[in-house]
């Protein structure tokens, strides 16, 4: 991008060499503004003129939810903040990713296209046996974001629910239940551990919105060894200013059958255009 020409005068003496550093710095902003935040912050570093360029607000904005005001206030700790920072500073801190609800809920901005990601941890949710060792163990792990993961040895009835509220900016969203079948390895070693009882009926899960939409779908947990997210399904959200409250759920209520080795991590929520699963 920084590339240029040579050219000489009438005495024959070479000219510096011309690139597109040199164009007028609200050029270099245009141009940026075509681009994705990733593209701009690279070539911000190409040379000074690139990086003042790359700070322009009208660059940033179009790339902001349309309620960054709101969620600059929720999410970077003061009152004020989307008025007395650049907007490429607001982007780049509500990228950053923030913990809320005791720290059970985690929300960012992903940067390619600014859309809003959310994770809720299982400590969150209320889970049918949870705090009886018979059942379930918690365990340490860094293959999760709260690293620590909840591991189910054995039981009759699964039920699991929990709910958030968010503002999430207007867009459509998908909504997933992060599992594993199988206890995960434990540092470099393996425990193996026995799976029974997903392959006789499958789990189903729900969500549904304060807005009145709702999704429900049944999966089979058949692929071992391997963190998987289950699809629950799709919702939109119209009104970017309104809270929007979702209550989820995953049960398994067969009684005929026990059913064990499940690792449960979280429930993860992404713009539906993000190719995740």
């Amino acid at each position: 991008m920084g590339s240029g020409f040579s050219t000489s005068n009438t005495e024959g003496s070479p000219k510096r060499a011309v690139g597109l550093g040199d164009l007028p710095e609200n050029c270099l902003a245009m141009i940026l503004g075509y681009l994705t935040p990733p593209d701009i912050c690279n070539l911000a570093r190409i040379n000074r003129a690139f990086y003042r360029a790359s700070s322009a607000d009208f660059i940033w904005e179009p790339k902001l939810p349309e309620n960054y005001g709101n969620l600059a206030k929720k999410l970077m700790f003061y009152e004020g903040s989307s008025k007395c920072l650049a907007k490429k500073d607001i982007y780049a801190g509500l990228c950053s990713p923030v913990r809320f609800s005791s720290a059970t809920k985690e929300v960012w901005m992903e940067k390619e296209g600014g859309g809003i990601c959310m994770l809720a941890s299982w400590k969150g949710m209320k889970i049918t046996g949870i705090d009886d060792r018979r059942y379930w163990t918690h365990l340490p792990s860094l293959q999760s974001r709260f690293n620590t993961i909840a591991y189910l040895h054995q039981i009759w009835w699964l039920e699991v629910e929990g709910d958030l509220e968010f503002e999430f900016p207007a867009g459509s969203y998908s909504l997933f239940f992060r599992l594993q079948l199988g206890r995960p390895p434990k540092g470099q070693y393996k425990t193996a551990k026995p799976v029974h009882g997903w392959n006789i009926k499958p789990v189903r899960f729900q969500f549904s919105l304060s807005n009145g939409e709702h999704a429900t779908s049944q999966h089979f947990l058949n692929e071992s060894e391997k963190w998987q997210r289950c699809h629950v399904g799709d919702f939109v959200i119209e009104n970017s200013y309104r809270p929007t409250k979702i209550n989820f759920s995953m049960t398994q209520i067969d009684c005929t059958h026990q059913k064990g080795g499940l690792a449960l991590d979280s429930v993860f929520i992404c713009p539906k255009r993000l190719d995740l699963v």
